[in-house]
C-alpha cells in the first residue's frame, strides 16, 4: 500500500506551517523544530497539505489520523448513489399484459432512483408510421407507470425507433 502522507523524517520541505495537537496554528517553523516538538509530545509530524506554500503539517498520532481519514472516506462512499440508466424495449404490437409487466419494472427502477430509457422499437416498415400514433403508443406505457416521474427527454426518433427517458420526480 502506497503512503499518501509524508510523516516525520520523510517531510522534504525546509519550512512548514505547523498545526498543534489541539488544532491550534503554531505558525511557520523549520521542519527540524517541528519534529522536536512532535517528539516532546510523543506524537508524529504528518504533512497534511503538501501543495500549500509553505506545506502544512500537523502534530498528531499517525494511526489515529489514518483511522479518521478512512472513516471520512467511508462516509463519503456511503452517501454517493450511482444512477444508472435502465433500458426498456417495447414494440408497436406489444400486448397490454406485457406492457403492464414492463411498466411495473420501470416503476421499481424509478423507485430505486434510476433513470429509465424507454425504446419503442420499430422494425422495418413500422419506422414510417404516423408519428402521432407512435407517440400515443409511448404514452400508453407512461400511463401504466405507478411511480411519480417526469420526462427527462421527450420521445424522439432514434436509430431503433422512438426513444424517451424518464426519471423520478423530485
Amino acid at each position: 500500500m502506497a503512503q499518501k502522507h509524508r510523516i516525520n523524517n520523510f517531510i522534504r520541505a525546509e519550512e512548514i506551517r505547523l498545526i498543534g495537537k489541539e488544532g491550534e496554528n503554531l505558525g511557520v517553523t523549520t521542519t527540524r523544530d517541528a519534529l522536536r516538538k512532535a517528539e516532546e509530545f510523543g506524537l508524529d509530524l504528518v504533512e497534511i497539505s503538501p501543495n500549500a506554500v509553505p506545506p502544512i503539517a500537523k502534530i498528531i498520532d499517525y494511526g489515529k489520523f489514518l483511522y479518521a481519514e478512512n472513516k471520512k472516506q467511508k462516509v463519503i462512499k456511503a452517501k454517493t448513489h450511482t444512477v444508472e440508466i435502465k433500458s426498456l424495449q417495447i414494440k408497436v404490437g406489444t400486448g397490454d399484459h406485457d406492457l403492464n409487466l414492463k411498466a411495473r419494472k420501470a416503476s421499481e427502477w424509478l423507485k430505486e432512483g434510476h433513470r429509465v430509457k424507454i425504446d419503442l422499437f420499430l422494425p422495418g416498415r413500422t419506422k414510417y408510421m404516423n408519428e402521432a400514433f407512435l407517440k400515443e403508443r409511448m404514452d400508453r406505457v407512461f400511463k401504466l407507470i405507478t411511480e411519480e416521474f417526469k420526462v427527462a427527454e421527450e420521445p424522439k426518433k432514434s436509430p431503433k425507433g422512438l426513444t424517451a427517458v424518464v426519471e423520478r420526480a423530485k
